[in-house]
């Protein structure tokens, strides 16, 4: 029971990367009328609001040593850095870019975990990365003209690079803070921490476009899609995905970021009505076999983060 359990748990960032593949119907519901880094203060700062909520009725006061604090200012400043860049980026580019630059966040998340965790990459958790990877083109090809990815602007192209990076820091640096505290606890306060470096932004935004914000009228539409990204793929996303490092390595969670694209296509074709051809079907199933192939790979990793996990548990209580 415990086993299945755990192995459940070590799947929560396929339930986040759900939730960020919904942003792609969402955002067909209006909230790009928000520019983008007053959108991405709005969202972090939902986003930590309910996750603090949560910790403060859940989890016990801490003291973080300042080591500690220093470390969740780093996570913060990755995080700043993963966003503000991935809006902006996506401003300059098109979508075919955006999508691909977009999942290169699990290869980057790889990289750092064998690199700077030391983790052990598999050859079976190689083969079902690969088999995620093509998974995951075989699905974007089907969406998007593949002559488009040369068009759009070269520094749109960099700012998305530099947000996959940043994001996998945000994700792999995590981990160590994850072990000590819990993925809840780590997620927030790096959060909370984020929302002035955001906030800081919007007025440099407000200087440079102050039309923008003369054009944003607030609807419930508005309202609602801005929720979403909140406190469902802020809050809940991110919480689900550092969660899945509490019962796996960096390296074994990264492969269920390639989801995203994938949940986006197939909650488009159900919402919207926008066509679904066979290279999704096809796509979808190698994704599968190789978020499985991972799965199976890392299950004696999972082990022993699990076993790390309740020694953490054991001695807070």
């Amino acid at each position: 029971m415990d086993a299945d359990r755990d192995r459940l748990l070590a799947a929560a960032p396929l339930l986040a990367a759900a939730l960020w593949g919904g942003m792609y119907v969402v955002s067909k519901w209006g909230f790009r009328e928000i520019p983008p880094l007053t959108l991405v203060f709005l969202r972090v700062a939902l986003g930590a609001g309910t996750l603090y909520a949560v910790v403060s009725v859940t989890t016990p006061d801490r003291s973080f040593s300042r080591r500690d604090w220093r470390r969740l200012a780093g996570l913060a400043l990755w995080l700043t850095a993963a966003l503000t860049t991935q809006f902006v980026g996506t401003d300059l580019t098109n979508a075919s870019q955006g999508a691909l630059l977009t999942v290169l966040t699990p290869v980057f998340m790889i990289a750092l975990g064998v690199t700077a965790l030391d983790e052990r990459l598999s050859r079976r958790k190689l083969l079902g990365t690969a088999l995620a990877l093509i998974g995951t083109l075989v699905v974007l090809v089907g969406r998007y003209d593949p002559t488009t990815v040369t068009g759009g602007g070269l520094a749109g192209v960099g700012l998305l690079l530099f947000s996959a990076f940043s994001f996998a820091g945000f994700s792999a640096f995590g981990k160590p803070l994850i072990r000590r505290y819990s993925a809840l606890e780590t997620v927030t306060y790096a959060t909370l921490l984020s929302v002035p470096l955001f906030g800081a932004l919007v007025p440099v935004e407000w200087y440079l476009d102050p039309g923008a914000f003369a054009a944003v009228t607030v609807t419930p539409t508005l309202v609602g899609a801005v929720l979403y990204l909140g406190v469902l793929s802020t809050a809940a996303a991110w919480y689900c995905w550092y969660k899945g490092m509490e019962y796996a390595d960096a390296s074994s969670v990264a492969v269920f970021f390639f989801a995203q694209p994938v949940v986006g296509v197939l909650l488009g074709a159900a919402i919207l009505g926008e066509r679904v051809g066979g290279e999704t079907l096809v796509g979808g199933a190698l994704l599968l076999a190789g978020v499985y192939v991972v799965n199976r790979a890392g299950e004696s990793v999972q082990e022993v983060e699990t076993e790390a996990a309740r020694t953490r548990t054991t001695r807070s209580e």
